[in-house]
């Protein structure tokens, strides 16, 4: 076994093998600067608008407020069980998402919840739509677009999930296909991540490529000669596509839709990029 990655095995037997969508790992959970497993920050690619700090010179309690568009999608920074509050008072619309550690996230200022009350969601599903307008329903006391977001820790108090995701931002680590060209869970977490911040994958981020992952990964090769139907199930076509993209990442094979180690680095340096975190 490579690096972060598996070789060798069966997709059944890494299904049969891998951890439920969305468990969380308790271990070094909450420790400043720690990262955390099945945790990350589903938001380094929106600009902060309001700090922890900022919040707590308002006299508030503390939260991150990232700006973004209303109707943005909000992924759950990990697996948990979904409580929609709706006009939560100054929060407006707000999603508590209970997670297996004892911990607790929210999301303030909603659009819209997507979830009902008591659904377990994985990391990386969708929970609502970001909202913020002023005066708008589920707004609360936002004067404009943004979402806010804080984390509560098993004995109530209310903490910065930067730091408790460590680094500041708590996002995905880089593969190490692009060195030993063996795909696994942690290149198709940033493959789901990719596509779910540029092509509408609202699946969870648990590095298991089913139906959606791939049904999102044929939208994304319209853009590299893929033609076929979009149907989850990825044959040669599909592939061929991906070595297309690949072969703009430093792939110098042939595109014939047998994705190989040579074809998986190309692939895996385009994931690495830090947008994809």
């Amino acid at each position: 076994m490579a690096g972060d990655e598996i070789s060798g095995i069966s997709r059944r037997a890494f299904l049969y093998g891998t951890a439920a969508a969305g468990a969380v790992t308790a271990l070094g959970a909450g420790i400043a600067g720690a990262d955390v497993p099945g945790f990350y920050n589903p938001f380094t690619g929106y600009p902060i608008t309001g700090t922890w700090q900022d919040h707590i010179d308002r006299g508030s309690l503390g939260g991150i407020d990232y700006g973004m568009g209303v109707g943005t999608r909000l992924p759950a920074a990990g697996g948990g069980v979904v409580t929609n509050i709706p006009y939560n008072g100054t929060g407006g619309h707000t999603v508590t998402i209970q997670h297996d550690n004892g911990y607790r996230t929210q999301y303030m200022h909603l659009s819209q919840f997507s979830l009902a009350n008591g659904t377990r969601v994985g990391m990386g599903g969708v929970v609502g739509l970001s909202g913020g307008a002023a005066g708008a329903p589920g707004s609360g006391n936002s004067t404009g677009p943004h979402l806010h977001w804080h984390m509560i820790n098993p004995s109530g108090a209310r903490i910065n999930p930067l730091t408790f995701l460590g680094g500041g931002g708590g996002g995905l680590p880089k593969t190490t296909t692009e060195q030993d060209g063996v795909p696994g869970p942690i290149m198709w977490k940033r493959a789901q991540n990719w596509l779910r911040i540029e092509h509408g994958y609202t699946g969870p981020i648990d590095g298991v490529p089913g139906v959606n992952t791939y049904a999102a990964l044929q939208r994304a090769m319209r853009g590299y000669g893929y033609t076929g139907p979009i149907d989850g199930v990825p044959g040669a076509n599909t592939w061929a596509a991906v070595q297309r993209l690949a072969a703009q990442w430093g792939y110098t094979g042939p595109i014939d839709g047998a994705m190989g180690p040579n074809s998986w680095r190309g692939f895996a340096r385009f994931l690495n990029q830090d947008k994809y975190n």
